[in-house]
């Protein structure tokens, strides 16, 4: 009996429809699940081995969860892996994951509400920890973002103890006039405040959700603000000045093939938050730097996604700076060895800031209240 005919037979298995194209080959849906797995697995051998876990006490990893297609993504395929190994190996695992999920309508009033999604995502992987906070609990977990906000906003800006958290958070970033000082900042609190949450629950790496687009784009927006010399530890694998492990486990997948992926799982349509595509014609004033570096990467850059490789594996090949506790820090993201003319001081109290964050310490403005 003569086998099927297809008119575009998947270059890998030929036995289904090709449905996706994908670099230089057309892949069914099974081929191309397991195209985009390898990557991930391979980036996870580290964790994945038994061998390497602590013997005192389980493996604990934080994944940080926005909804969006790579971290989500990320999750369904980190979930694939540990029921594989609970399967095949007798019930155990190398490791657990915790989620964290910082509410995504407390960074941005533009963003909605996500507490059904947040109940649908523990329905859907249930074997996991699962944790969602506000953006202003920074406070709670971080023991010296209130100093150091203070020291970096200058004598001007008056925090108010009495009030809310949320509106201190607000203050603060109601302060900072340019928009690519204020998302720089924005993303500076959030990692720390993901940071603190991983080491309060004892968690010993984090797994970012980063494709290698958003690298490329993280790469490119970090030298143009100045913050060149923590670049290693915003997009490569290994050892932070935080103490906690780093890991990109997507870095090998351009976003657009995370979004086809996200595509083919059921598990994900709910979960997902519809991304709001960066307008062409929106003003670059009205832009920050980081904005117009992903709009880059999603026109042009991904019309040439070899070029954006290359510049995501360029910085691996940087020399990691050893990291000791005596070295000096940013006071507010934490970059080390923060000297000469690199840094800057807080009037009055001598705090130390990288030449990324005194930039942003620049555009500081009072706010009336």
């Amino acid at each position: 009996m003569p086998g099927k005919q297809f008119n575009d037979p998947c270059s890998d298995c030929q036995d289904a429809e090709a449905i996706i194209d994908v670099r230089t080959r057309h892949l069914c849906r099974d081929c191309y699940i397991q195209f985009t797995n390898r990557k991930v697995v391979r980036r996870m051998d580290y964790y994945r081995q038994i061998r390497n876990a602590p013997k005192d006490k389980r493996r604990k990893l934080l994944l940080p969860l926005s909804y969006g297609p790579s971290s989500s993504v990320l999750l369904h395929m980190l979930n694939e892996q540990l029921e594989r190994q609970t399967s095949e190996w007798h019930g155990t695992t190398a490791y657990d994951l915790h989620v964290l999920v910082v509410d995504p309508s407390t960074i941005s009033s533009s963003n909605p509400s996500c507490q059904e999604r947040f109940f649908s995502l523990q329905q859907k992987y249930p074997r996991h920890t699962y944790t969602q906070i506000p953006f202003h609990d920074i406070f709670k977990y971080d023991q010296n973002i209130k100093e150091t906000m203070k020291e970096f906003a200058g004598p001007e800006f008056e925090d108010d103890p009495s009030k809310p958290d949320k509106d201190r958070l607000d203050a603060f970033r109601a302060s900072i006039p340019s928009a690519t000082s204020r998302t720089d900042i924005d993303n500076v609190l959030l990692n720390r405040l993901i940071i603190a949450f991983a080491k309060e629950s004892g968690c010993e790496g984090i797994l970012w959700g980063d494709s290698d687009s958003r690298l490329a784009s993280k790469t490119l927006a970090s030298v143009a603000k100045g913050r060149g010399s923590s670049l290693i530890w915003q997009v490569c694998d290994g050892m932070s000045p935080s103490g906690l492990q780093f890991t990109f486990p997507l870095r090998d997948l351009y976003k657009s093939e995370l979004q086809q992926y996200s595509g083919l799982i059921p598990e994900l349509q709910d979960i997902l938050i519809p991304e709001e595509s960066i307008s062409a014609d929106m003003s670059a004033r009205n832009m920050s730097i980081d904005e117009l570096m992903m709009q880059y990467i999603q026109t042009q850059g991904e019309k040439y996604p070899g070029i954006m490789a290359n510049v995501v594996r360029t910085v691996t090949k940087l020399q990691r700076p050893s990291i000791s506790g005596a070295q000096s820090r940013c006071a507010l993201c934490g970059t080390v060895d923060v000297r000469g003319s690199s840094a800057q001081a807080s009037e009055g109290r001598g705090a130390l800031f990288c030449y990324g964050c005194a930039r942003s310490k620049s555009d500081m403005s009072p706010v009336t209240r």
